[in-house]
């Protein structure tokens, strides 16, 4: 009789820890006119989400150089965690898209159209085949080094769209950088967005390097919508993108935007992010709690 009771309370116990897991969906994939292919993405639901008919806020959560769609669920472990703080955080859904290395932006010679894809097809099927809260104050957007661009890319280009971006290590180059950068940096990563390849020194300061540079575009945005999106930025201290985010704190302060900013001992790796997460969901939530 003992034993058939412990047998009982064990599976109640483990019935109960697995109704507590949010489900993750894989390589799903939608059809991107923008793009002209079919985009994948992964997608973390709330654990009671197919228990409820409630609609929820939405994160989107962006990759790095090198990754895909599973990044943040195979080595961020971002459904684990999300999993660990329910109860401390809002439950919410969290999406991760492909962006293959179009750091989320348009391409200077409009092959490749990610930032369209992203704020006129993508988000608005999110909304329509998922129970989102489809307003500005239930979506945030945050992301990984080109994740960590990408995410101030569509906070400070479309304030109106997101209630708080949470950068990781991001993407962050002053003019300086990019003037002296290595060559083959420059022909193999930034001259596919910014400019031709081959180009050195101020030459590769381009009208689409302007208009895509995270530090001229706060310059020049209007302080007053910029303070409608909530900022947390994080970097390690040993990180190779420091002096970036440095001067991204700087050019913050000087527009008088409110932002949150942390560095913290560490490097550009999984193990960084992994630890940012949990501040980064906590920071989230808070903006959608906000009325």
């Amino acid at each position: 009789m003992r034993m058939k009771k412990l047998c009982y309370l064990l599976l109640l116990v483990t019935t109960t820890t697995f109704a507590q897991q949010g489900l993750v969906k894989e390589s799903l994939k939608v059809k991107s006119a923008a793009l002209g292919k079919d985009v994948e993405y992964n997608i973390y639901l709330p654990a009671d989400y197919d228990k409820s008919n409630r609609q929820y806020p939405v994160l989107y959560l962006l990759h790095g150089y090198g990754d895909d769609e599973t990044g943040w669920t195979q080595f961020g472990e971002a459904q684990i965690i999300a999993d660990k703080l329910q109860g401390e955080v809002a439950p919410m859904i969290i999406v991760m898209p492909d962006a293959g290395v179009s750091w989320y932006i348009n391409s200077y010679d409009g092959k490749v159209k990610y930032e369209d894809f992203f704020i006129k097809e993508f988000i608005p099927y999110i909304d329509a085949n998922y129970r989102t809260r489809p307003t500005k104050q239930y979506r945030a957007v945050a992301g990984l080094s080109m994740g960590g661009y990408g995410t101030l890319i569509m906070a400070t280009k479309h304030p109106e769209l997101f209630s708080s971006a949470a950068p990781l290590s991001s993407g962050v180059f002053t003019d300086e950088e990019i003037i002296n950068g290595d060559p083959n940096m420059w022909n193999n990563v930034m001259g596919n967005l910014y400019g031709k390849k081959d180009l050195t020194g101020k030459d590769r300061l381009t009208e689409h390097y302007n208009k895509n540079s995270i530090l001229k575009i706060i310059e020049t945005a209007n302080a007053d919508e910029l303070k409608k999106v909530r900022f947390y930025i994080d970097c390690g201290d040993k990180d190779f993108l420091i002096k970036g985010n440095m001067a991204l704190h700087a050019a913050l302060i000087d527009k008088k935007i409110p932002h949150e900013f942390r560095v913290r001992e560490g490097v550009h790796n999984w193990t960084y992010w992994r630890t940012a997460l949990p501040e980064v969901l906590k920071f989230i939530s808070v903006s959608f709690h906000q009325q």
